[in-house]
């Protein structure tokens, strides 16, 4: 089932509180989970472990997050664009069967009384040790506010917000938003910022920022959490900004440094 079967086809009973438990029972109505370990008896149901049931949770959580997120932001800037929606839904690869169902849960959130501040915290926790799970879900709103060629100012600042909920610091900021401020142009980037280090940093350290960010983003490593393919290859595209921000700075050292 795809991931959009597993949210729509009722997984309220994976969340008892908070406002992602509130949303998706909303949505859901009284439906019947069908991604409890447990049925409507309490009895374990045949085929979900313990272990399943949690990987379904998790995925479930980051994507209603992100459709929560991006309702939110919808409100920051004051307008919904068309282009807007559109770039959500070639991101995420919503069936044309689902896009009504979609659309219900972004109105839901975007009308809920609650801030942003509580779907962000509770994201926050479920993804505590996981910082490029929540960097994912930080790049997929950013993919989301720049499909009109622009940041707003509005924008940026709710994002900024969000970011320091998720646990991130000034500088992690900056190098997050360095790989997206200029949308669909990655050369005109600063390749020093998109890796998080000075222009004066020595090889060595340029290496290590290198490193540790293929380490984090690797897709497989998103893949062996449970993360959807959306996911999957939006961490794909991110790994291949990393890297090509690394063999730029490579280039210009090359004749002065053995960066390698």
């Amino acid at each position: 089932m795809s991931i959009w079967g597993k949210i729509l086809g009722g997984a309220a009973g994976l969340f008892t509180g908070g406002p992602i438990g509130a949303l998706l029972g909303g949505l859901a109505g009284h439906a019947v989970d069908l991604w409890s370990p447990c049925g409507p008896d309490d009895q374990p149901r045949r085929g979900m472990s313990d272990a399943d049931a949690e990987a379904a949770k998790q995925t479930v959580a980051f994507t209603i997050g992100v459709i929560a997120l991006a309702a939110k932001m919808a409100r920051a800037d004051g307008v919904v664009k068309r282009v807007e929606v559109d770039t959500f839904k070639r991101l995420f690869r919503v069936p044309p069967e689902e896009l009504d169902n979609v659309g219900r849960v972004f109105d839901l959130a975007r009308r809920d009384t609650r801030g942003f501040e509580e779907y962000a915290r509770q994201i926050a926790k479920l993804f505590e040790d996981r910082h490029a799970v929540l960097e994912e879900l930080l790049d997929s709103l950013l993919m989301i506010a720049e499909a009109d060629d622009e940041l707003h100012e509005t924008e940026v600042e709710y994002l900024h917000a969000v970011a320091a909920i998720f646990g991130f610091d000034e500088a992690d900021f900056r190098r997050i938003l360095a790989g997206h401020h200029l949308a669909g142009r990655p050369a005109e980037s600063d390749p020093y910022a998109v890796l998080g280090v000075s222009r004066l940093a020595e090889d060595d350290a340029v290496k290590a920022a290198h490193r540790a960010l293929v380490r984090e983003h690797h897709p497989d490593r998103l893949i062996a959490q449970g993360m959807p393919q959306e996911f999957i290859d939006l961490a794909t595209q991110k790994l291949a900004l990393i890297n090509a921000a690394y063999d730029r700075i490579r280039r210009e050292r090359e004749g002065t440094a053995a960066l390698s």
